[in-house]
């Protein structure tokens, strides 16, 4: 059975890995530079979420095995002589995807680790969904006026900031 530790250390491994973009695939030299940024923040979002979750000490290696589930199940992880082995089944382009399914794995079992951890709901809340004759409402358990779900991205918000909460926990 693999540890946190050797699953923390295969995304780091991953998240590290060169994209191996080729400009000829570009034919401009826009287009590839706003690639490569594009591909360097998910790198920044990645780093930051494994940091996040390797101190978190509620997050087990068997959260993190369960959170493998996120980005369609493309990356995988399995055990090879003893050390921690990702896969990865390409959708579209590997360099701008590989990043993304680390930052997906991650913050899905940082979420599951939220969901666990948070408050009893102190109550219902009503809310209104749509406009006009297609209005409706729903009742939601209340953590602090808030449904758990809005709870859990404000609080991802909070330590995070908007543009990592809006791009992997919303």
């Amino acid at each position: 059975m693999l540890t946190k530790q050797q699953i923390l250390e295969a995304l780091n491994t991953w998240i590290k890995q060169r994209p191996g973009l080729e400009f000829g695939n570009y034919g401009a030299l826009a287009p590839y530079r706003a690639e490569l940024r594009q591909i360097a923040k998910d790198k920044r979002d990645a780093e930051t979420l494994l940091t996040a979750a390797a101190l978190r000490d509620s997050i087990a290696a068997e959260d993190l095995t369960a959170a493998f589930h996120a980005y369609s199940g493309r990356l995988t992880l399995s055990e090879d002589k003893g050390r921690a082995k990702l896969d990865y089944c390409t959708g579209q382009y590997w360099p701008t995807e590989y990043r993304k399914a680390a930052c997906a794995v991650l913050a899905s079992a940082l979420w599951e680790r939220k969901r666990e951890d948070m408050p009893k709901p102190d109550g219902k809340i009503t809310k209104v969904h749509g406009a006009g004759q297609f209005a409706h409402e729903s009742e939601h358990d209340n953590i602090n006026g808030m449904t758990p779900g809005d709870w859990i991205r404000s609080s991802f918000r909070r330590e995070f900031g908007r543009s990592i909460q809006s791009r992997w926990f919303d």
